[in-house]
């Protein structure tokens, strides 16, 4: 088995809780309180801010050109095409982008980049990309199942471009792409490393499911 497998093993009950979560129900039924998704795409888009900035700390444990090129991608991918959508959607509810920067990230959110960015701090290139792996991964996971469950009914749903643009051939390239990174990564581990590596896992995926729990709080 991959290193991939493994991790996928011991966090699917946590993923699975994803898909029944009322935030991502509500999203794909198309009833999702829009104050909700408004305040929740500001958080990501602060996260995805410090999200980045864990791949630029991931590129000094680089050993070679082809993985700095794989962090810089992510990078790019990160703060132009990932974002991208959420620009759309906070434009559209008149949100200027330039001030952003300026709403206060909340604790779920802090606590989840926090964690993550101390792993890139004590760990080695591949603690790291596996405490980022959970955002990605899922996330490719979680649009695919509303794409499949909601298809016939995406048509007027609001949720319609997220839906889509976490489902969509190009994003699970970037899942599939993160998850070969590891799996190339972790080729030569022992048993001790697996089990460091999966414990960061879990950890990450909890803190996921904090952010979805947070993006459902009522909006104050």
């Amino acid at each position: 088995m991959l290193i991939t497998d493994y991790l996928f093993e011991n966090v699917k009950p946590i993923w699975d809780a994803y898909l029944e979560h009322d935030f991502i129900m509500d999203m794909g039924n198309g009833n999702l309180c829009k104050d909700k998704f408004k305040d929740y795409l500001i958080q990501d888009y602060l996260y995805l801010k410090e999200y980045a900035k864990v791949y630029a700390m991931a590129l000094v444990k680089c050993e070679n050109i082809e993985q700095m090129k794989f962090c810089q991608n992510s990078i790019n991918g990160i703060l132009e095409d990932e974002s991208a959508t959420h620009i759309w959607y906070l434009k559209n509810f008149g949100e200027k982008i330039e001030e952003l920067e300026d709403y206060k990230i909340k604790e779920a959110n802090e606590n989840y980049t926090s964690y993550m960015k101390s792993i890139a701090l004590t760990g080695d290139l591949l603690d790291t990309m596996v405490s980022v792996l959970p955002c990605a991964w899922s996330y490719y996971y979680i649009g695919k199942k509303l794409n499949q469950t909601y298809k016939e009914n995406l048509e007027d749903n609001f949720y319609k471009s997220w839906i889509e643009s976490y489902s969509c051939e190009g994003y699970e390239q970037v899942a599939r792409t993160s998850i070969e990174f590891v799996n190339t990564l972790s080729e030569n581990i022992d048993e001790n490393k697996k089990e460091k590596l999966i414990d960061i896992f879990i950890k990450a995926s909890i803190h996921e499911m904090k952010f979805w729990d947070m993006a459902y709080e009522e909006v104050k």
